[in-house]
């Protein structure tokens, strides 16, 4: 279950929850969740306020129900929202709204700190996270029992597996071999930016029909504005197994950047908007977040 979700349960759990460096919601102590129901209860006026505080601490609280339903270790749980704060924040500085289901919006203020509109609607549905995994777990085994694979199944999936591999090593060698070609291309025409600039305009827009989304996306500039450094969490060798750890991590609401300066190495990196003289604290956090040897680089 995603961060959100375990932060709104346990805001009308709890009737008050903080994010640090945010602030704190709070829910009326005169509001009651009414009994569980498949349609939406509108939230009265006012039953959710906000209150802005920059030197706001980690909600203690709240990282101690993340363990309890995602049974994590309690230092994992704080990563977690440590670092769903930390994207949130990004969202706000760069003026995008943050919404958060079931609470309210977020939005930057223009005479410093943000304004809050509090949500009209609240789903009652909220099922404890623990439950459903031991009912999931109960499915599972039940599940693996009742299935018995006969041979005439096992010998369908290795066919099955077979011709998945054989696709997708010919993907590979096509996508390898486009790449190269419209690598090639890009440098010959940025070595001929140096004529006229009547010659720039035609040879700008040949380029641009040459880079196709779909065979050199990945090689857009590491420069672009949005962050003053990035923490790369892994490097792999192939665009396949960067694209599927880069899928799986941002199902989990992290915010990454997938590149490639060589078309070698693929780099899977989380950007960040924090000063320079907190690179090493960022990459420790991403170590604990992701495991492994994260390393920092600059714009």
């Amino acid at each position: 279950m995603k961060i959100e979700q375990l932060l709104v349960q346990h805001f009308y759990n709890a009737k008050k929850v903080t994010l640090q460096g945010i602030g704190t919601f709070t829910l009326s102590p005169d509001f009651v969740l009414p009994p569980d129901s498949d349609k939406d209860i509108v939230l009265p006026e006012n039953a959710v306020s906000f209150e802005y505080n920059p030197k706001a601490t980690e909600d203690d609280a709240l990282v101690n129900y993340i363990v309890q339903q995602s049974r994590k270790m309690k230092p994992l749980a704080s990563a977690d929202l440590e670092s769903y704060i930390m994207l949130a924040t990004q969202f706000l500085h760069i003026g995008k709204p943050l919404k958060i289901e079931g609470i309210g919006i977020l939005e930057k203020s223009q005479i410093g700190g943000y304004q809050f509109i509090p949500s009209q609607f609240i789903n009652t549905k909220v099922e404890d996270a623990t439950v459903q995994l031991k009912e999931k777990e109960r499915e599972d085994v039940s599940f693996a029992n009742e299935a018995k694979p006969s041979t005439v199944n096992k010998k369908l999936v290795a066919i099955i597996a077979a011709v998945i591999v054989v696709a997708g090593i010919s993907w590979a060698a096509w996508y390898f071999l486009t790449t190269k070609s419209n690598t090639a291309s890009v440098e010959a025409n940025t070595a001929e930016q140096v004529t006229p600039a009547a010659t720039d305009t035609t040879k700008m827009d040949s380029t641009k029909l040459q880079l196709k989304p779909d065979s050199i996306v990945q090689q857009v500039p590491v420069t672009a504005p949005g962050y003053t450094f990035k923490v790369v969490i892994k490097n792999y060798p192939s665009l396949v197994l960067a694209q599927k750890a880069y899928d799986r991590l941002t199902r989990y609401g992290y915010k990454l950047l997938l590149y490639t300066a060589d078309s070698v190495t693929y780099k899977v990196a989380m950007p960040l908007t924090k000063p320079l003289v907190d690179t090493a604290q960022a990459r420790d956090s991403v170590r604990i977040l992701f495991g492994g040897k994260p390393y920092v680089e600059l714009k």
